[in-house]
């Protein structure tokens, strides 16, 4: 103890002489170096003494104190070598003063724990945990614990129990569950058409060899099924490698070429977690039909309730073909006949594409199946004034109802037909939707997860350039009757805005349709002039283009707010800075009330769907859009630049 008492009288001394000399040496630098290092060097010894002496010190701190904490908790420690598991005795800074055998053998693998934290036997980021109910689980020498801790009035009683065996296993058991996975070919049937038989063979040998190394890379087979699809079973381990590389059999597959023009394409339909196998089978056909129906070309992984997509970057294959569309007229007609009355409604703040494929529906209905029918639009909010002025003006203005007056006419018999929309979210009216119990689906945007679900019949074309598209096909097969000028001009108008004048999205039944309506007397100049402007609208358009910035081959122009006709203005301002060089995306935000909107578009390089499904909202490969509640716009702009930033637009992939 004498010797302690020397040591705190020493320190401080030392101490003073260390920066005593510091000082001299300092002062002597400017007289003689040979002085100045010899000061120095008392200097620095005089501070290791000081350091050395400290650090004893607080071991002997440290010493009395555990020894008094053993003579405080003597009786303890002598009978805790009676606990059969590794248990510890804690002090009161958590510091070990007691360990039985078990824990030395055990957890310490024969090394002395006296001293050490307890820290050092639990993770880092939980080790208070183990004086909750549940305790904590630890990994200390690649072997698995769960801790338990009491805490008494001096310190606390830790106990280990080894539950190594039970964790390997069950991480094992997680590890080997099943998972369903189910292949389609995209364009089989379109290769095949495209080239002779051997070509066709050696691309479905190519795709098979794809399929058969990815595979052998897992511990899961595959079966062959007719139609071009297969079927592979895996285990949950190799699901988890294949999230991490972004599914790269999409990208193997597509590299597979035919003439330098089509590339082979697949879909994969993914089903995991489940009870059964028999629950993951049916996760991945519906996972499936999710994939196709959102375009093809990527991967859909469904885990009860929710989806996880990769992929996506190709341009849906044109599949439709004109027998299925006789065949949903003909099950649409029967549902016609047995309703009481038809109310017809868009989306909301519906465009050209949406009223006008309502109008060719209410035509059909009236006019070719003698029903009464309504088209549901709010005047307010569309942004198709113009064509519903031209149908007032021409007598028409008895058809258009609002929701109230909507409400009024259905009944138990009533038959709702939703048209360019499938998600419930973006309705004209979501009350009309929830009282009618027989719904009709046709639209063309790519699936969604939250899609209506329960629709007598859901005619979904991916590939199709528009509603209007669809429902131009549609009315030749509904009874006798034959559209109007107006009502064909209608259709049309929507095909040119989703098409953007027939540039985007257009396939062979896209002119075929408008080549239909054209002959029932639809006048192109009469439905440029439906696309007209006020100057103010115009003017908005042109300084929204103007101060557009471009952030990684996206162009974003962010809109002031309490701009009149601001929807009008920002859609037709996204498309215009397409024509941009090097732009590959547009992005307009602009604020109503307390919601940010953002209208996005692109010419098909990058995948504005899954950009904007990111931030809540859908649509199609080169339009989409999504809207942001209680969100100012600078946090919109970083949410979007942030997903932007991580695009790699030399990939044209925003997956990866």
């Amino acid at each position: 103890m004498r010797k302690k008492e020397n040591a705190n009288f020493i320190v401080p001394l030392f101490a003073v002489f260390a920066a005593v000399m510091f000082i001299m040496a300092f002062i002597s630098l400017r007289y003689s170096v040979i002085i100045f290092l010899g000061e120095l060097l008392l200097a620095l010894a005089a501070t290791v003494v000081v350091v050395m002496s400290i650090v004893n010190l607080k071991r002997y701190i440290a010493a009395v104190l555990t020894s008094s904490i053993r003579q405080m908790f003597k009786e303890e420690a002598r009978n805790i070598d009676d606990i059969r598991m590794p248990a510890v005795i804690l002090g009161p800074n958590d510091e070990i003063i007691a360990a039985n055998h078990l824990f030395k053998e055990m957890v310490c693998r024969k090394e002395e724990p006296l001293g050490d934290n307890i820290k050092k036997y639990l993770p880092d980021d939980n080790a208070d945990a183990i004086f909750d109910k549940n305790g904590v689980d630890t990994n200390y020498s690649d072997h698995w614990y769960i801790a338990f801790g009491v805490r008494h009035e001096y310190g606390a009683t830790v106990y280990f129990i080894d539950d190594d065996t039970y964790k390997t296993n069950s991480d094992e058991y997680v590890a080997s569950r099943p998972v369903v996975c189910i292949v389609a070919f995209d364009n089989k049937d379109e290769l095949e058409r495209e080239t002779d038989n051997s070509e066709a063979i050696q691309v479905t040998v190519a795709v098979e060899q794809a399929i058969v190394k990815w595979v052998s890379a897992t511990k899961g087979f595959y079966k062959k099924m007719s139609g071009g699809r297969y079927v592979v079973v895996m285990e949950e381990r190799d699901i988890k490698r294949f999230f991490e590389e972004k599914f790269r059999i999409l990208d193997d597959i597509r590299a597979i070429r035919i003439h330098d023009r089509m590339n082979a394409t697949v879909s994969l339909g993914i089903g995991h977690g489940g009870s059964s196998f028999k629950e993951n089978e049916q996760w991945a056909r519906q996972a499936l039909d999710m994939a196709l129906g959102r375009g093809g070309d990527q991967a859909a992984v469904k885990k009860g309730d929710s989806y996880q997509f990769f992929g996506g970057v190709s341009k849906g294959i044109e599949k439709r073909d004109k027998v299925r569309t006789r065949v949903i007229a003909n099950t649409l007609t029967n549902h016609i006949n047995n309703s009481s009355n038809v109310i017809v409604m868009g989306h909301r703040f519906s465009d050209l594409d949406s009223v006008g494929s309502c109008i060719g529906m209410w035509s059909a209905v009236v006019k070719g199946l003698h029903k009464n029918a309504y088209i549901l639009i709010n005047r307010q909010q569309t942004l198709a004034r113009s064509l519903v002025s031209s149908f007032e003006k021409a007598g028409f203005e008895s058809i258009f109802k609002s929701e109230d007056e909507a409400l009024d006419l259905l009944d138990d018999h009533s038959l709702l037909i939703i048209v360019d929309t499938h998600s419930p979210n973006f309705l004209e009216s979501k009350t009309i939707y929830e009282r009618c119990s027989r719904v009709v689906v046709i639209d063309h945007h790519r699936m969604m997860v939250n899609h209506i679900d329960k629709a007598l019949v859901f005619y979904h074309e991916p590939t199709a350039s528009s509603a209007s598209e669809m429902t131009a096909e549609l009315v030749q097969y509904l009874g006798h009757g034959s559209l109007s000028r107006l009502e064909s001009e209608a259709l049309l108008s929507g095909i040119m805005l989703d098409t953007k004048n027939f540039v985007l999205r257009t396939g062979v039944r896209t002119f075929e349709a408008a080549a239909y309506l054209r002959s029932n007397g639809a006048d192109t100049v009469e439905v440029k002039r439906l696309f007209s402007n006020s100057i103010d609208t115009y003017k908005v358009k042109y300084k929204l283009v103007s101060e557009a910035e471009i952030f990684n081959s996206c162009a974003i122009a962010v809109a002031d707010e309490d701009i009149p006709d601001i929807r009008i203005a920002s859609a037709q301002a996204a498309d215009e800075l397409l024509g941009i060089e090097n732009v590959k995306a547009s992005f307009v935000l602009y604020k109503t009330g307390k919601t940010v909107n953002i209208s996005a578009r692109s010419l098909g390089d990058l995948n504005v769907q899954i950009i904007m499904e990111q931030l809540g909202g859908g649509g199609h490969q080169t339009m989409a859009a999504c809207q942001l509640e209680n969100t100012s716009m600078a946090e919109a702009r970083e949410q979007l630049v942030s997903i932007i930033s991580e695009l790699d637009v030399s990939k044209e992939d925003p997956n990866h």
